[in-house]
């Protein structure tokens, strides 16, 4: 008996394109699918919390060779092996952070479900990708991943009422920018998420359409380190959820993969090969260390930006393994115009502790009045309570002499008795009475900017950016000019912007990476083909695809998740011949 494949398809990552192939590959070929995921599962309330096991919630295995940050260089030495949720890598001129868990990206991301601009796809896009042919697969991602407004409230004192979306809808009409609310993949209910009836009640757990259990939103902040309540639609609640219970989908985690090797004929490694007979996927157990293989017809890669630019670099040349792919490989790289500021100390309150990351965005001038040397998005944003809590201990150095003068005069209270104000809980009502979160904000901002970024691998033959941070400062510097203007909308005392912004570090951060493995119309454009019949095929092999932020050959402007899901949609339809729909 002749040997045989084990899978008809192999996909590396559990984020946006991973979860759409993991789902629509094993509905075509039921229990025939693997997905390879490094990160772990989060059951309902596994997200860590406390601040030692937040301190530890960073993704630096035992063997890892990439940079991060001396924090995360010592946590490691103190602690050992760190399998956590957050990647966060250090890189000249800008930092990266993204998600190792089963889900992506979409474990931390802030919910946004926006498709860019048309014009966007006009410059520097493969001809017959555009907004208006993606359109039917950004309407079926839009329904799985349950995007919607936040619900109205009815008034100040009902509890779905968030504070921070009214002051910087004001503060964009003041400014004359189209505003909106943001679509975002959040539950608040069955009733809700399909149009047929009003949001369940915050709190109240109900089945989703999928089979998952999850929570109605209740407004607490987390969403950027992992919702606890099981309130965000991440991809485990819909499509990982359906192919894993439906379609037997066979999700490893704890999984790294490390290096892709065609096959020939009798199922031998053939770096010569290209993939007509499958692939041998290489990956390390991130606990033991220890190395295993499998092999499949196909191989889907969807490991993000930065994890499917650099495993093809290393299989292309470290370990041969993948010789033909192009040389544009690790080109057009983008920070997605990502800029994070905050607006300290207002006369306003915003309330920055309360509702989900984000509600609303406004427009300059990359939807409306398109101009690509400043295009970019102003969204509101919160942050949980205990960050709250140590934004307030900030209070004192912000105001030294108030705060001092507040503990004089309960000194002086405490030494006549009789006095009103001399308990412990009036010192501590004045000490915290202008808290600084309540009267701050969160300065989410993401645009157009120029994607001249290159990924290529180090001395050492790991991942690096070449980021030219200066033909960027058009964008950055209006970003920088409206985050000013808000601070004085809300009669903020200072305007900060990420502190690795300021000198002498002078470091951009960007939560989506993008670009390395762009979609062109041939090898000498790109990367991965967007030519009908081979969508998503890297080019120069059979059956080996891509599918996740990395295809992006520009940025996008608007948050990228939509995209890089519909995109996702659009080569999965090829690849099996089934037409998506939300029913998965």
């Amino acid at each position: 008996m002749g040997v045989s494949l084990e899978y008809e398809a192999v996909v590396i990552g559990s984020g946006f394109g991973g979860a759409v192939m993991g789902a629509r590959l094993s509905k075509k070929w039921p229990g025939r699918v693997a997905l390879l995921e490094r990160g772990k599962a989060y059951a309902l309330g596994a997200f860590p919390r406390s601040p030692h096991d937040m301190a530890d919630n960073v993704w630096c295995p035992d063997g890892d060779r990439m940079r991060r940050p001396r924090a995360v260089q010592r946590r490691k030495e103190r602690r050992g092996h760190l399998d956590g949720l957050f990647d966060i890598r250090h890189f000249d001129r800008i930092d990266t952070v993204t998600s190792a868990a089963l889900g992506g990206g979409s474990q931390i991301y802030a919910n946004v479900f926006l498709r860019p601009p048309a014009a966007v796809f006009e410059q520097n896009w493969p001809c017959n990708v555009s907004r208006d042919a993606l359109a039917p697969y950004y309407d079926v991602a839009q329904q799985v991943l349950g995007a919607r407004p936040v619900p109205p409230a009815e008034g100040p004192h009902d509890r779905r009422y968030i504070r921070r979306t009214g002051h910087f809808q004001a503060f964009a009409r003041a400014e004359r920018l189209p505003t909106a609310l943001a679509d975002i993949c959040v539950f608040f209910g069955n009733g809700y998420s399909d149009g047929s009836g009003p949001p369940t009640p915050l709190g109240v757990q109900e089945t989703n359409r999928y089979g998952a259990l999850q929570t109605s939103c209740t407004y607490c902040g987390e969403c950027d380190i992992g919702c606890n309540v099981q309130a965000k639609n991440s991809l485990d609640r819909n499509y990982l959820h359906a192919a894993q219970a439906r379609y037997r989908l066979a999700i490893r985690t704890g999984s790294e993969a490390v290096r892709i090797v065609p096959l020939d004929a009798q199922l031998q490694d053939d770096p010569d090969g290209d993939g007509r007979h499958g692939y041998r996927v290489v990956y390390r157990d991130v606990q033991s260390g220890v190395e295993h293989g499998v092999t499949a017809r196909r191989v889907v890669l969807a490991a993000g930006t930065l994890g499917s630019t650099e495993l093809l670099l290393r299989c292309r040349d470290v370990h041969a393994t993948l010789p033909r792919i192009s040389a544009c490989l690790g080109q057009r790289f983008s920070g997605n115009g990502d800029f994070l500021a905050f607006a300290l100390d207002g006369k306003r309150e915003i309330d920055s502790t309360y509702g989900p990351v984000i509600t609303q965005y406004a427009d300059h001038r990359l939807f409306d009045r398109l101009d690509r040397s400043q295009a970019f998005l102003l969204q509101d944003a919160s942050y949980p309570t205990q960050a709250g809590w140590a934004v307030a201990a900030v209070g004192p150095i912000m105001h030294p002499l108030a705060k001092l003068w507040q503990v004089l005069r309960y000194a002086f209270d405490r030494a006549y008795p009789g006095r009103k104000r001399n308990s412990a809980g009036y010192l501590m009502q004045k000490l915290f009475s202008h808290d600084v979160s309540r009267y701050s904000a969160v300065l989410l901002c993401m645009g157009l900017d120029t994607a001249d970024g290159t990924l290529r691998l180090n001395r050492h033959g790991y991942l690096d950016i070449d980021w030219p941070q200066d033909s960027n400062r058009p964008l950055y510097n209006a970003i920088v000019r409206l985050g000013k203007r808000f601070t004085r909308f809300i009669g903020g005392r200072r305007y900060l912007p990420m502190p690795n912004w300021l000198w002498p570090i002078n470091n951009n951060v960007t939560v989506h990476p993008l670009g390395g493995c762009a979609l062109a119309d041939s090898p000498q454009l790109g990367v991965v083909s967007a030519r009908d019949g081979s969508r998503g095929q890297v080019f120069g092999y059979q059956g080996l695809y891509v599918a996740d932020g990395s295809l992006m050959p520009t940025a996008l402007g608007a948050n990228p998740a939509a995209t890089i899901t519909a995109l996702s949609e659009w080569i999965a339809h090829e690849m099996t011949g089934n037409v998506p729909d939300a029913d998965l």
